[in-house]
């Protein structure tokens, strides 16, 4: 795909996180870009329209325009169910998926992939800001808004593309990478993987791909990736951890406040650097050193063990691509997150409302976690969206066990997915379970609440001063908390 060549695209289902982030980014080319999507607020709305990108409001074969150059339609929709897919396939207009047209920019460029069940949109984002501040110009693709880029990309004049890639339906089978961040691989998506096989294979086969002159960050904490990266890439294999067996590691972790602080050092003897980091690399602005083996202090804003995990892949991989480290240091503290992570949407009457994305009974675990250590004797409260019916039948007895350090949890009837067929499992079935695996000595009430209006209405009434509230889910759950804090 020669972006020289194309002036306009239109975009099928637009308002997607991933749809955005694309249209976003081939828009600063110079590229006329018009889509359509439903009437559904999305989160995505107020991005397309600072980036003065058209989006027509419903679906309609006679919406796409006779001089377009290129179609690209979401993966939420195809020739069954999308009228627009239906008449651009039967066309004689070039039509590209979302993740092939991704794959044909990535491809083009040094594409550096962040990849993993979770994780992926901080770490993106992570990378790509200490990237962008410490001069090195990348291009960045983050699938959610990020403050500090004021949308979901940045268009740099470098060959650096640093991109979260989704594993969903094996997107990553049409992607070549240069180096790729592996966070973590967990089974999800188990209405396209129907085992925990499947879904590890296709990460195992991503990394088979990584050339033998690129480079694999991997997480060894997670047992499947220590297992896997070696004996399937090419290149080099450079591993952080929280534990003492990794090239890269963090100890001496603590909070204080708002902010975590930990150390880093070069872990394993054999490390690829042997042993050291040129000393060069390792001065500050004022000549303060480290040694070549204990990188020394560094802090972070974003919350949860998690986050240390996140911020450590981060830091192997700036090393990797020789950024100083006193620069590492600075902007890895500057980063302030993305949305619908931990994101704080505001006030109610005293009580602190919060937007978080997690999905997965380990986000779940990961988050809440994160949250008592902040909020420690406060009442905390989730409001939870189970998203796809698929995910929550396979995992029900993993999401029940996730929500320990909540004081009251309140569960809303499941988000389902239009890819999937609806039914087989049921929030009063996520209910009950809750309740039994609850800790009865802290336990307040486990409560089904059906509609995102009906559990305002209850917010509303029972909020106290102080009170803080976790919205959870990756549907529309945030609406409550945009319309609490709004009035």
């Amino acid at each position: 795909m020669d972006l020289a060549n194309i002036s306009k695209i239109y975009m099928i289902g637009i308002k997607g996180v991933g749809m955005t982030m694309l249209a976003q980014y081939l828009a600063t080319q110079g590229i006329e870009i018009v889509g359509s999507d439903t009437k559904e607020k999305f989160m995505t709305d107020d991005v397309l329209k600072k980036s003065g990108i058209k989006v027509i409001e419903k679906f309609d074969k006679s919406n796409i325009p006779e001089d377009t150059d290129l179609i690209i339609y979401s993966s939420a929709y195809n020739k069954e169910n999308n009228i627009e897919v239906r008449k651009a396939l039967a066309g004689k207009i070039k039509t590209l998926t979302y993740a092939q047209a991704l794959a044909e920019v990535f491809n083009q460029k040094y594409g550096i992939a962040v990849i993993g069940s979770h994780g992926k949109t901080t770490t993106t984002a992570w990378l790509g800001y200490l990237l962008e501040q410490a001069g090195l110009e990348p291009s960045v693709m983050v699938g959610a808004q990020v403050p500090q880029f004021n949308g979901l990309s940045l268009v740099g004049k470098s060959d650096y593309l640093v991109a979260e890639l989704d594993e969903y339906q094996n997107k990553l089978k049409y992607f070549q990478p240069k180096v790729v961040l592996l966070n973590n691989i967990d089974w999800d998506h188990p209405d396209f993987f129907p085992t925990a096989e499947d879904y590890n294979n296709v990460f195992i086969e991503f990394i088979k791909k990584i050339p033998s002159k690129g480079k694999l960050i991997a997480n060894f904490d997670d047992p499947i990736i220590r297992k896997v990266a070696n004996v399937n890439c090419r290149g080099k294999v450079v591993s952080y951890s929280l534990d003492e067996a990794a090239d890269y590691v963090a100890y001496d972790i603590k909070q204080k406040g708002e902010q975590q602080f930990f150390k880093v050092k070069l872990g394993v003897d054999d490390f690829t650097h042997e042993g050291e980091i040129p000393e060069s690399r390792l001065r500050g602005e004022e000549g303060e050193t480290s040694t070549s083996r204990l990188l020394g202090d560094f802090s972070i804003q974003l919350l949860g063990k998690h986050n240390i995990a996140n911020a450590l892949a981060v830091i192997a991989t700036c090393i990797e691509l020789e950024i100083d480290l006193f620069k590492i240091r600075k902007y890895l503290a500057e980063f302030q997150g993305t949305a619908r992570r931990m994101q704080v949407l505001g006030q109610f009457r005293g009580a602190t409302i919060i937007d978080d994305y997690a999905h997965h009974p380990t986000e779940i675990k990961a988050t809440l976690a994160g949250a008592r250590q902040q909020y420690k004797d406060k009442n905390l409260i989730v409001v939870f969206h189970p998203h796809t019916f698929t995910r929550t039948k396979a995992l029900l007895n993993d999401f029940a066990q996730s929500f320990q350090n909540a004081d009251q949890v309140i569960v809303l009837d499941i988000y389902g997915s239009a890819r999937e067929e609806h039914g087989g499992v049921h929030s009063r079935d996520l209910v009950e379970l809750i309740k039994k695996h609850k800790n009865t000595k802290t336990q307040k009430q486990i409560l089904y609440i059906p509609t995102l209006e009906e559990c305002e209405d209850y917010l509303r009434k029972n909020l106290e001063r102080d009170d803080v509230v976790i919205l959870m889910g990756a549907g529309d759950v945030f609406r409550i908390g945009e319309s609490l804090v709004k009035f």
